[in-house]
């Protein structure tokens, strides 16, 4: 019944709207209400529905939900990336005595593949490699040594990684036709990314490496905050042992912990 004589019978059943005043003033209790239990320090997320029988307990989820933070991976093995130059990885420089030695840590291992295309390293071959048979991800630490190191940073550009250890690292193609065939010096560094898709940057540089200039190691670490080992005595890290890298990885692994 819609006349006014029914509107104003004492046995109608016709509800009315809730005056717009009353209404603006109970919603505005239940936002401070909802501010006081979240906190003033905390960020606050408030949907407005056409309904008023919201249920507390979807306000207590999204407090929940508010208050929980991303969880950190802990990563589960290193891959070795080895410089341009060809051979077997196994048995050139620190490679494989390095592979070793992670391969004895606990719930941790060690991968080193002969790459493909050894000698020019060519980006197009390698970072698909690195991603479909060396499966590096968010839970990989990458070590990369000279065009290696190159490497690594190009992947991490794209690919979310657990850290990435730079030995020997450089940003130009320095002249030299095969590095830039490899594809890796044609366009700016995206440093940003770098940083983005990395949890850890650590750096292992030397002011007497005779193929490249201090200056562009140095440039690495500045565009990359990276954790700067830096040394006057290694060359081009050419050894066969490499302790201060194992312990760098090690304290990576107890970073996580």
């Amino acid at each position: 019944m819609t006349s006014k004589e029914g509107r104003n019978h004492p046995s109608s059943h016709v509800s009315f709207p809730e005056p717009i005043g009353r209404r603006f003033i109970r919603l505005g209790m239940e936002l401070y209400a909802a501010h006081v239990i979240i906190g003033r320090n905390q960020p606050a997320l408030f949907v407005l529905t056409s309904s008023s029988s919201c249920k507390t307990q979807n306000k207590k989820n999204t407090i929940r939900k508010m208050s929980e933070k991303p969880e950190l991976l802990s990563p589960l093995k290193a891959v070795i990336i080895p410089g341009n130059g060809g051979g077997t990885v196994e048995s050139s420089l620190w490679y494989g005595w390095t592979k070793k030695r992670l391969d004895k840590i606990a719930d941790f291992q060690c991968l080193l593949r002969n790459m493909p295309d050894p000698y020019t390293a060519r980006e197009t071959i390698w970072l698909p490699f690195m991603k479909s048979e060396l499966q590096c991800d968010a839970r990989t630490v990458i070590i990369g040594h000279s065009s290696g190191a190159a490497a690594a940073m190009r992947f991490a550009e794209k690919q979310k990684v657990y850290g990435i250890i730079l030995v020997s690292a450089y940003t130009s193609d320095l002249g030299d036709e095969n590095e830039k065939a490899s594809g890796y010096f044609n366009r700016p560094w995206q440093w940003e990314k770098i940083k983005l898709n990395c949890q850890h940057i650590v750096q292992f540089a030397s002011t007497d490496d005779p193929f490249l200039p201090w200056s562009e190691q140095q440039a690495v670490a500045d565009n990359l905050a990276a954790e700067l080992h830096k040394y006057t005595d290694r060359g081009h890290f050419q050894n066969t042992e490499f302790n201060e890298l194992v312990s760098a990885v090690k304290n990576l692994i107890t970073a996580s912990q």
